[in-house]
């Protein structure tokens, strides 16, 4: 099985708009990034290889992140091991503080490329029903076989 997230922020201005200019310039390298970083599997993206263009939620100003990766492990690497934590811990300068959990995981089977109505419901059970293996966070770090017992 392999692991997806999901991660979603509000921008503070639109993608457009100079307040985000260093923040969008970064999206391609960043993504690179992930892309050779071991264990990652797969991301959502559209035809350009931009993921800010889907609108998963009612405010534009909602962007969405989604991938795949082999392990928890290695996704942890990769957010905290590499140059994107430089842009982690800057994120206040260009998003809002959301008052809801904006990153939710599961285990899905190795064929599944999950979409953003799926990933969607799994944060909003995170949010009602709280940490399971069918939708958990880092804290909750639930493995492929809780989630194949959890069925």
């Amino acid at each position: 099985m392999y692991l997806a997230q999901l991660n979603i922020a509000k921008a503070k201005a639109p993608m457009e708009d100079p307040k985000l200019k260093e923040f969008v310039d970064n999206l391609d390298p960043i993504n690179k990034l992930a892309e050779q970083s071991s264990g990652f599997i797969w991301r959502l993206q559209d035809e350009s290889g931009a993921a800010t263009s889907f609108q998963a939620f009612d405010d534009p100003l909602i962007i969405s992140n989604m991938s795949l990766w082999e392990s928890v492990q290695h996704l942890k690497d990769f957010i905290y091991k590499t140059h994107h934590l430089d842009f982690l811990v800057r994120k206040e300068d260009w998003f809002e503080r959301l008052p809801e959990g904006n990153q939710v995981m599961w285990w899905v089977e190795e064929n599944h490329r999950p979409d953003l109505e799926e990933a969607i419901q799994r944060l909003t059970h995170l949010r009602e029903q709280g940490e399971s293996p069918y939708a958990f966070t880092f804290r909750g770090n639930f493995t492929a076989m809780d989630a194949q017992e959890f069925k």
